[in-house]
């Protein structure tokens, strides 16, 4: 059996979440002081260690990348995980701007999945620290669980992660991050309020959806696919748009001439560029917000390397990694059988640097989380 690529999983826990409910503080939003005067035994860690208790069958394909002491080191270590510590909290008890400060660092540190301890203010930090550019789940440790980005059981959590450890196809949603005012609802007032969302893996749905009148499903799926993405460009963006027929049916959508086996350039609904060379497409790109709209070759899973040599490592650093929209159908995906994807780009550093998890957008709001990166 080939041995799994490393899985590099962020992890911060919030060591006093829930501490105000088993002293009926209806919460522990700035109530930690308070909740352990009174007796308040944490269980942040305790159910952050049954989540990381579901990957010890896994364990040599996992790196945790986290905070020091009880805010994830300490819970990593005492579970034999190889373990690297990113930062520390500024004061003790830690704080909201510590966690948030956490999320940050790792976000930056390009974590495949974000996986954090605690309850509903917990869930607020990390989305005002980094928004919906980190892919996270959270395990539930706090007195109010609102929000959706969590798991129903800290075993559960664990379950999900596992699933991407083992290169398992997982869809990305969308989930509302909630919260209720702790004051008011210590007054007897329960109002809730959403402070933004953050995308979380969830269960593949394997069966396509869409069917009709004797066109095939892949043909409409496609259809779906690009109309979405169609839907989601921005103006005055320059869309580099890579061979195949998954990108020519974005630009069938868009109603414009496409160079299948080569490359050309989008901006504000008109081809700026056609069947461009590495050097026209550097121009083109260095000095200029660009995305770079990709597929993979069916069968092998390569996205650079292969028919595409236009996207020079040079044009894609000057992209960047979180700008590269990577499009596939989900049967495409399964083709591969659990292969990671592969970019052979000419530069292996650069190959090394794009590895880990990527979202691929497969229909009409649909997306899975997939490997990209051969194994170490």
């Amino acid at each position: 059996m080939d041995r799994l690529p490393i899985f590099r999983l962020g992890l911060i826990v919030n060591p006093y979440a829930g501490l105000g409910g088993a002293v009926a503080l209806k919460g522990s939003d700035d109530m930690a002081v308070e909740a352990l005067a009174r007796g308040a035994i944490p269980m942040a860690q305790q159910r952050a260690s049954l989540a990381l208790a579901e990957l010890l069958p896994w364990q040599a394909q996992i790196q945790i990348k986290t905070v020091a002491g009880a805010m994830g080191e300490d819970v990593a270590l005492a579970l034999g995980f190889s373990t690297e510590v990113l930062c520390q909290a500024a004061q003790e008890p830690s704080t909201a701007q510590d966690s948030e400060r956490a999320a940050q660092l790792l976000a930056q540190a390009g974590v495949d999945l974000l996986l954090f301890a605690g309850g509903d203010g917990t869930a607020r930090n990390i989305c005002h620290a980094i928004g919906d550019s980190t892919t996270v789940l959270g395990i539930p440790a706090g007195c109010k669980i609102h929000s959706g980005v969590y798991a129903i059981t800290p075993a559960a959590a664990g379950k999900v992660v596992a699933q991407m450890v083992r290169g398992e196809l997982l869809s990305v949603q969308d989930a509302l991050v909630m919260d209720i005012d702790e004051v008011a609802f210590r007054e007897g007032t329960v109002r809730a309020k959403r402070y933004g969302e953050m995308q979380i893996p969830t269960a593949l749905r394997y069966v396509q959806s869409v069917k009709t009148a004797g066109k095939e499903s892949e043909e409409l799926v496609l259809d779906d696919l690009a109309a979405f993405f169609v839907a989601q460009m921005e103006p005055d963006v320059r869309y580099v748009m890579g061979s195949g027929s998954t990108v020519a049916a974005v630009m069938q959508e868009l109603g414009l001439p496409n160079t299948l086996l080569g490359v050309d350039v989008v901006e504000n609904g008109t081809v700026i560029a056609a069947d461009v060379t590495a050097a026209q497409l550097l121009e083109l790109v260095k000095d200029a917000p660009a995305q770079l709209v990709i597929t993979l070759i069916g069968g092998q899973g390569h996205i650079f390397g292969r028919g595409n040599q236009q996207l020079s490592p040079a044009v894609i650093r000057a992209i960047g990694r979180s700008n590269i929209r990577l499009l596939a159908t989900k049967s495409k995906i399964q083709q591969l059988d659990g292969r990671p994807l592969v970019s052979d780009s000419g530069d292996p550093m650069l190959d090394q640097q794009l590895s880990g998890m990527v979202r691929v957008l497969c229909g009409y709001n649909d997306y899975v989380m997939y490997r990209l990166g051969a194994e170490d």
